[in-house]
């Protein structure tokens, strides 16, 4: 099949052109948000990796905590005093969220140890909390990145409705109650981790911040960070900000002096416009879901991993047909097609192999708006021929990312 196939990158995002001599101050901020350090590299936990330094302050971790006499010692069912990996992997994270300050580790450990213990965090997954509305709405976890962590998808677009934001923050309750729902979100990542050596244990945050209202989600958002930061070290290893408006890098050159470089490297910054470009980066387009330029659908969830897609480009002013060959004559073939910010024309014909014998349009031509999602769609051919799905991008200078995958089910003789 001819798809002019190229797999995107998983490195980091461009590096940034050099300033000119003048710009507005809009540009400037835009800028200083997109710049970024070495793309941040997760530890693999493995012992004979570490400095000699570092192996010591994990062994006195280990002595202090078991002279604190600490009634609870084991957290996310992993015992801290088991003396096996697992344990170690946790505690690396408490360690390297401190710098390898031994007591200052031990201080958060307890705190978080205690936290769990007050809040019923060990149990939180199981709870009816009544947010059945928000789920696969505002967090939640879907598929995996192109290394194998978990990813959480974060976006509150939907609480600029003021009635939606009454009935989840009225009063302090309310608030209380949303808290407890994103941390047993947050658990049921934790719960696909490995806790292992060169094993996967942590995963990837992407948060849309479009039609984000700043305000009324700054008490929400601050106490979140905060449980976060306080109970969850090391937890996450990239955090993907997408639909990025001009205000955030305003926010993110006011509070990037507090960061530190490690935070900083794991941040990925795409302004409007670029999510999908963005995201095939991290994820691949069969696990990323339909709204975001993806080709995952709620219900392919239900039916075990997805099917494979094969990625390709389509560059400005270019058009590209996608043949399907060896169809045979009864068969039915079920596909999906995407690409990135569509704005373009797409059709699918069926062409029969017979000379004489007509093409069929099985979807006319039509302009696809950059809002439109993945298209799934089936054909059931009448003769033996090839399916050609066509995307013309001649009317635009912009190359986008796109996928597509297909089945082919062979008709079934019942004589």
């Amino acid at each position: 099949m001819d798809s002019s196939s190229s797999p995107m990158s998983l490195q980091g995002l461009p590096e940034a052109s050099p300033k000119p001599y003048k710009k507005s101050l809009v540009t400037a901020l835009m800028e200083a948000a997109t710049l970024r350090t070495p793309s941040f590299k997760e530890d693999t936990y493995f012992i004979s990796h570490l400095k000699s330094s570092e192996r010591k302050a994990l062994q006195q971790l280990k002595d202090q905590l078991k002279a604190s006499n600490s009634s609870e010692c084991s957290v996310w069912g992993v015992s801290l005093l088991g003396g096996d990996e697992k344990a170690d992997v946790i505690l690396l994270k408490f360690l390297r969220a401190r710098d390898f300050r031994v007591g200052d580790a031990l201080n958060m450990l307890l705190k978080c140890l205690a936290w769990r213990k007050d809040f019923g965090a060990d149990d939180i997954v199981e709870e009816d909390l009544g947010f059945k509305e928000l789920e696969g709405v505002i967090a939640y976890m879907h598929g995996y990145d192109r290394e194998g962590h978990p990813v959480c998808y974060n976006a509150y677009g939907v609480f600029k409705d003021k009635e939606m934001y009454e009935r989840i923050f009225a009063d302090e309750e309310k608030l209380k109650k949303f808290l407890r729902w994103r941390v047993q979100v947050l658990e049921r990542g934790i719960k696909l981790l490995h806790f292992k050596p060169g094993g996967v244990n942590s995963i990837i945050q992407v948060t849309d911040l479009k039609d984000m209202p700043r305000r009324e989600l700054r008490l929400a958002s601050n106490q979140i960070l905060n449980l976060f930061q306080d109970n969850y070290p090391e937890m996450v290893a990239r955090k993907i900000f997408i639909n990025v408006p001009w205000y955030f890098s305003l926010l993110y050159s006011m509070f990037s002096p507090f960061l530190t470089q490690r935070t900083k490297s794991k941040f990925v910054i795409s302004k409007e416009g670029n999510a999908v470009e963005t995201l095939y980066k991290f994820v691949r387009p069969e696990d990323i879901p339909v709204q975001y330029g993806g080709l995952c659908r709620p219900v392919d969830l239900q039916n075990g991993p997805p099917k494979p897609a094969s990625e390709f480009t389509v560059k400005g002013g270019e058009k590209v047909n996608i043949q399907i060959e060896g169809i045979e004559a009864g068969a039915t073939i079920t596909w999906d097609i995407v690409v990135g910010g569509w704005d373009l024309e797409y059709s699918a014909e069926f062409v029969p192999n017979a000379e004489g014998s007509y093409i069929i349009a099985v979807e006319k031509a039509r302009k696809m708006r950059a809002s439109e999602e993945a298209i799934h769609n089936s054909f059931t051919s009448k003769e033996a021929g090839k399916l050609v799905l066509s995307v013309d991008n001649s009317g635009s200078r912009r190359k986008k990312v796109a996928a597509y995958r297909y089945i082919v089910r062979k008709c079934s003789n019942t004589d």
